[in-house]
């Protein structure tokens, strides 16, 4: 339960349901423009960031969780399994985070901590090796969240771009 100053509100996590996709969709927008605002060279605003096709087909198969304060979707996170065995490679086996989001005005309430304590959780009941996401550099707010709850800098993708990119 966390205090907001003055009320308590309850936070859970759980899987994502059909009838979550209206709310995982207004969330998912919200991170979109982030990304528009940070990266308008690789990403533009959209009428859908999430197709309702894509969402009913994954939903029920723990590929998207949210959070759920006082009984209203507050956050959203999508994951996957990675697989890596190669010749060269040691073989491991990870959860990938595509996206995680918290609605705008409950951020900073400790959400996303909960949304990422949740795919630990996930990760060590399926005994996987570990947990890895992309982070825009830009993107302070989500670096001190990753950062905070132990996540470190393994690589760093980089870029050179055309002079009319930049």
């Amino acid at each position: 339960m966390k205090l907001d100053g003055k009320t308590s509100m309850k936070t859970i996590i759980r899987r994502a349901e059909q009838q979550d996709y209206e709310a995982v969709e207004r969330i998912m927008k919200q991170v979109q423009h982030l990304h528009v605002c940070l990266r308008p060279d690789l990403y533009r605003d959209a009428d859908t960031v999430v197709s309702r096709e894509y969402y009913e087909q994954s939903a029920g198969s723990g590929v998207w969780w949210v959070a759920e304060t006082d009984g209203t979707v507050s956050g959203v996170v999508e994951i996957y399994r990675r697989k890596y065995s190669a010749p060269v490679q040691t073989a491991r086996e990870t959860i990938y985070i595509a996206s995680i989001a918290v609605d705008e005005p409950l951020r900073s309430q400790g959400i996303g901590h909960m949304l990422l304590q949740k795919v630990k959780d996930l990760r060590d009941e399926a005994g996987l090796d570990g947990i890895e996401l992309q982070v825009n550099v830009r993107n302070a707010s989500a670096m001190k969240l990753y950062e905070s709850f132990g996540f470190t800098p393994e690589s760093i993708n980089m870029e050179l771009l055309k002079e009319e990119h930049r």
